[in-house]
């Protein structure tokens, strides 16, 4: 009985000494991670805060920070996906709804910037000059076509996003600026700015 008690705590003080040099070393990673960001290095940024994810995956404030650190160096699919992790742990932190919102807007531009930059390399320079119609412009709409439509599915979740976060927050600072981001896209989801998008 004293054995199978002695190696009960034996257990028992192992499991919390190892608990509490994950705590250090998710600390370690998090201060460096900060020390990056403020540097402008996201990336390094990034792969501190994954690791202290992989370490403890229960801090939303790890994800927040991977998913600010994501949209800065412009990695929008792991912001989107280190954002909705945050919210799954604290569904009531406004921040999260913000930033979710911000990349996701960011990413559709994207998407649409990288399909029209696709498109146009895929024109031979006849094409380019006498704009003919050829199958090749066909399928080069339909790519914009369906990058449109992806554009759009993020257009409307960050509209969501960000007036969940208005309603969260309703005396922002940034309200008015927020509010605009939402008729921009708005307008983009109506198409109404579709053409204007394309000549830019």
């Amino acid at each position: 009985m004293k054995k199978a008690l002695m190696i009960a705590s034996v257990l028992v003080i192992a499991v919390i000494s190892t608990a509490c040099i994950n705590n250090i070393a998710v600390q370690e990673l998090n201060n460096k991670a900060a020390e990056f960001m403020q540097k402008g290095d996201y990336e390094s940024a990034m792969n501190r805060l994954q690791a202290s994810l992989d370490l403890d995956s229960t801090m939303y404030e790890t994800y927040y920070n991977l998913g600010v650190a994501s949209i800065n160096a412009k990695k929008f699919e792991k912001a989107i996906e280190a954002l909705e992790g945050g919210i799954k742990i604290k569904p009531d932190f406004a921040d999260f709804y913000y930033s979710l919102g911000i990349a996701q807007s960011e990413y559709a531009d994207e998407i649409i910037a990288e399909s029209e930059a696709s498109a146009e390399e895929n024109k031979t320079p006849a094409e380019k000059i006498n704009e003919v119609n050829t199958v090749m412009e066909a399928d080069i709409r339909i790519e914009l076509s369906e990058a449109k439509t992806k554009a759009i599915e993020y257009k409307k979740a960050s509209v969501e996003n960000l007036k969940k976060y208005l309603e969260m927050q309703p005396d922002t600072k940034d309200k008015e600026t927020i509010e605009a981001l939402i008729q921009e896209s708005e307008a983009f989801i109506n198409g109404d700015d579709v053409e204007q998008t394309a000549k830019e």
